[in-house]
């Protein structure tokens, strides 16, 4: 039993370490959801043939585990995403755990190909959106974000599609608040009952401050 301890005390080490370095870290075990937290509706996210598939009422799952301690500045994520037709998703950056209703704090990258909301995949939502639609519903595809100072840049399937900077954002009216980069944790959206999307891997990288 103390041998096991320790192992498992050098295996959150080393997965602190690794993010620290620079190097990739997987946040999803492809088992459960240990390391998340979700809010509102749970069973809007479960596990199925090693992949998260999020299906039902408004729900987040915010990612709480150990890698840089769930607090992320400059870092960057890479989630390998399918949406089914019609189906609204999406990746919050800079986020912090919130019992219900949409998250206050960060910005929300969409995931969206087919779903009537015009703003698309690689938009951040509501203050540099995407028309364009880059993938199909049903396939697999890479959203991969790049959050460095007040710059956050978006590719899909390692196009760059949107980068947004904050500092230059003119349209930015009175104080914002909490909608804005700064620090905190991601977390997968659950939009509504109709959208199924799944997630197969969600991997951070955490950059120089």
């Amino acid at each position: 039993m103390k041998n096991l301890f320790s192992f498992a005390i050098c295996f959150l080490i080393t997965l602190s370490v690794s993010a620290q370095s620079g190097e990739w870290v997987e946040l999803f075990n492809g088992k459960n959801l240990d390391g998340w937290k979700i809010s509102e509706n749970s069973q809007s996210f479960k596990v199925e043939d090693g992949v998260i598939k999020v299906e039902g009422p408004r729900g987040h799952a915010f990612y709480n585990g150990d890698v840089a301690n769930h607090d992320f500045n400059n870092f960057e994520v890479i989630a390998e995403v399918k949406t089914m037709p019609g189906a609204n998703s999406g990746i919050f950056i800079h986020t912090q755990y919130q019992e219900d209703g949409w998250p206050n704090v960060g910005y929300e990258i969409q995931v969206n190909q087919s779903h009537g909301d015009w703003r698309k995949t690689g938009s951040v939502y509501s203050f540099q959106d995407v028309k364009d639609v880059y993938v199909k519903d049903g396939e697999w595809y890479t959203e991969h974000i790049i959050v460095q100072g007040d710059v956050v840049t978006v590719k899909i399937n390692g196009e760059t599609v949107n980068v947004y900077d904050q500092s230059k954002d003119e349209n930015r009216k009175g104080d914002l608040g909490t909608k804005k980069v700064d620090h905190g944790t991601i977390a997968l959206q659950a939009h509504d009952p109709k959208s199924v999307i799944y997630y197969k891997s969600v991997k951070v990288k955490v950059l120089p401050d």
